[in-house]
């Protein structure tokens, strides 16, 4: 059985063996990790027998914009629905917003559209790295 929290206190371990599970780079730095997580302004986690199995993490303008920097769900659990109960939840807590923008890569995109994401022709993610050589 799945169980969600909005808890945003969660182990460096158990973060960075789901970001490393989903090829993340992120997973190598748990430290760094840990504290970006605790400073999003939503955080929702899935949990199976008390290991971390998915997450969603996103900001916020708080009125109007907010935007989905995280998600995923490791991949002995995916197709399960629970990317997408952590979606909904998410959308839940920003009803009220005029906008949930994120950036969703491919195959990913499917996901998402399926869930009521839409692309915009007028717009195209952009990038910018300041330490090159993470790309």
């Amino acid at each position: 059985m799945i169980r969600y929290s909005e808890d945003k206190q969660i182990e460096k371990a158990q973060l960075e063996e789901l970001f490393l599970s989903v090829g993340w780079k992120s997973g190598k730095v748990p430290d760094r990790l840990q504290r970006a997580i605790r400073g999003f302004d939503t955080v929702i986690s899935a949990w199976e027998d008390g290991r971390l199995v998915g997450l969603i993490a996103a900001m916020d303008d708080g009125e109007m914009t907010a935007y989905v920097h995280y998600l995923l769900v490791h991949p002995g659990v995916q197709s399960r629905g629970i990317g997408g109960a952590l979606l909904e939840r998410l959308k839940a807590v920003y009803a009220d917003y005029l906008k949930i923008a994120l950036i969703g890569e491919y195959p990913a995109a499917k996901f998402y559209a399926a869930h009521g994401f839409t692309t915009e022709a007028h717009a195209s993610p952009m990038y910018f790295y300041p330490d090159q050589k993470e790309r």
